[in-house]
């Protein structure tokens, strides 16, 4: 079956080197050259490059790594709220880089990036006479906002190495792949200079070869794939056929182990999630060249209950290097906010309780970081005078749902094992408004949730006295309605922060009401009651079918949302002379009066 390649696009993949121990590091910078693990109940999620050219590893049993590494600093990572905020805050510096939405992260520590827009933008641009001293426009809108660059070669390393330059400048692909390895560059390079975490980065035109190529100069570096990616000397077919099938990103331990079933023609000894043995390893060419296969056979092989119809043609274009899945454009806030935690069975009702406790903070932290953001209260300079400007907290999104989900463990085998239970039971209910509130901590929050709503959910869930079989809790707020804001995923936007920023913008040109009885301009008086009845060019509007009146505190009439895009001066109000007839701004009215007063 003949497979259609598209390489319009070009996609960069970022995957911040070593991130939760450079999370601890950015905070200190004095453990980079320390030795650090971060600790997840007893195990070692992660290691800097420090401790692992000491021989630790992921996924280490503490004890094992204090042995190999007796001076190890040990930092604690159960709670991630810290890896969230700072992955937060990496996902929007490069989001600031990008033209349009489509950034997509994958986890805390990955990003895919679709530049596909400003590579054939700065592509157009380019001089050929002179394409060793090109510059790259970052911003369409201002030619000064980029970086020079040589559009003769790749920046960085690419797969193979050593590319032929003369064939490079003759190949369009190429040439776009170029500009996008100088933009990986600069991003890398602002990434670590400005926020201080460096990223192992992959160049090419999907997601798949994207996320594959970047892991072959690992750490704080790039590789960019280059052409030809179709023929004979096909480089995604060389640079595939390497990998283990496991290694291949959308081809799971269970669709790879029976691959592998299929191939050695017997079961893998190999355990789920652990490195495959050299006996049990199966590479993508082993399955590509394998006789007869294709999508029919693959389809034979791995479809079961759950496998989509199409398995067969999926799993077969990964294969042969074919991905179309788009970079999802990004989100402002998630679809929801899960949190959950394993057991191995718990003695009686307070333990749930305080689980349910532990799991509700973890909840409420994390909806404060994902769901809100901070704004500049809009207060008049005046009243701010030696003061910090204050912050307002305000929420993104109000998930509509609570829900609660419970798993219990398989029933012990003869063996005293047990296999893995996947079947899980929730029940849900409406949010309650009080976990919005701001101004309560959030473990006052957390413990009323629990009380009010999660104990009476794992009450209908569990009626029973033992709790000795169960395996896991998970509390969850999904159904997000996002609030009105500036973003454009926003549901509208925000008037009340509108009239705000009316009021701040038009403050020095508002036509107030004077203390005196007469306003003297230049040479003569104008009544208190001639002023304020001067006709005006921009009277009152019926606002939402009611009269609205001009005062202090409005200086506009709110006729819809998008007041920004008009022009300032159709926002001040005009006051008619009585001399000439003119309608003159009230900013302008003494200097009027003054032209009248002169002589000829």
């Amino acid at each position: 079956m003949s497979l259609r390649r598209d390489d319009s696009r070009v996609i960069i993949h970022f995957d911040y080197d070593c991130f939760y121990a450079s999370v601890f590091e950015a905070e200190n910078p004095a453990l980079k050259s320390l030795p650090l693990a971060v600790q997840q109940k007893q195990i070692v999620v992660t290691c800097n490059y420090e401790a692992r050219r000491r021989g630790l590893r992921k996924l280490q049993l503490i004890k094992e790594a204090k042995k190999i590494c007796p001076d190890v600093v040990i930092v604690l990572g159960e709670d991630l709220t810290k890896f969230r905020d700072a992955s937060k805050g990496l996902y929007a510096f490069l989001r600031s880089f990008l033209w349009g939405a489509r950034i997509e992260k994958l986890g805390f520590d990955e990003v895919f990036l679709d530049v596909t827009e400003m590579i054939d933008y700065n592509v157009d641009l380019l001089n050929q006479h002179d394409l060793a001293h090109s510059f790259f426009h970052l911003d369409k809108l201002d030619p000064t906002r980029g970086f020079e660059f040589d559009a003769t070669r790749f920046c960085g390393p690419t797969y193979p190495a050593s590319p032929d330059d003369a064939a490079v400048l003759s190949d369009a692909l190429s040439m776009r792949l170029i500009l996008g390895s100088h933009l990986a560059n600069h991003l890398r390079t602002r990434l670590e200079e400005e926020r201080g975490y460096t990223a192992t980065v992959g160049v090419s035109t999907s997601k798949l070869l994207a996320k594959l190529v970047g892991n072959v100069n690992k750490p704080n570096n790039q590789t960019t794939l280059i052409p030809p990616y179709v023929g004979d000397g096909s480089n995604v077919t060389r640079f595939l056929d390497s990998h283990e099938v496991g290694k291949v990103p959308g081809i799971g331990f269970k669709l790879a182990h029976k691959l592998r079933t299929h191939i050695l023609g017997r079961e893998p000894s190999s355990e789920p999630y652990t490195a495959q043995p050299h006996e049990d390893r199966v590479t993508v060419r082993d399955v590509r060249l394998s006789p007869g296969m294709g999508p029919a056979l693959l389809h034979k092989i791995l479809d079961g209950p759950g496998a989509p119809k199409d398995i067969g043609v999926r799993v077969w274009a990964l294969l042969n290097g074919v991905d179309s899945s788009e970079v999802q454009e990004a989100r402002t806030v998630p679809t929801q906010i899960s949190i959950e935690d394993s057991y191995r069975g718990l003695d009686h009702f307070d333990a749930v309780k305080k689980e349910l406790r532990s799991l509700a903070v973890s909840l409420i932290r994390r909806m404060r970081v994902d769901l809100t953001e901070e704004d500049p209260e809009d207060v008049p300079a005046t009243e701010m005078e030696g003061l910090q400007r204050a912050r307002k907290v305000r929420w993104l999104a109000h998930p509509r749902t609570l829900r609660l989900s419970t798993r219990r463990r398989a029933p012990s085998n003869p063996d005293g094992s047990r296999d893995h239970s996947f079947n899980r039971v929730s029940r849900s209910g409406p949010a309650p408004s009080f976990i919005f509130n701001l101004e309560d901590s959030v473990e006052a929050v957390a413990n009323r949730l629990v009380d009010e709503s999660l104990l009476s959910m794992f009450r209908k869930l569990h009626p029973e006295k033992s709790f000795r079989d169960l395996g896991l809790i998970n509390v969850a707020v999904t159904n997000m309605v996002e609030s009105a804001g500036e973003q454009k995923q926003s549901s509208g936007r925000d008037i009340s922060k509108m009239l705000r920023q009316q009021e701040s913008v038009l403050k020095d040109w508002r036509a107030s009401e004077p203390s005196s009885s007469s306003v003297q301009l230049g040479g003569s008086q104008l009544s208190q009651e001639a002023t304020t009845n001067m006709p005006s060019s921009a009277p009152p509007r019926d606002t939402l079918g009611q009269q609205q009146e001009m005062n202090d505190s409005s200086v506009v009439d709110v006729e819809d949302a998008t007041w920004e895009d008009s022009e300032d001066e159709e926002l001040i109000s005009n006051y008619r002379c009585d001399k000439c007839g003119v309608f003159i701004p009230h900013f302008a009215l003494s200097a009027h009066a003054q032209y009248h007063e002169a002589p000829d």
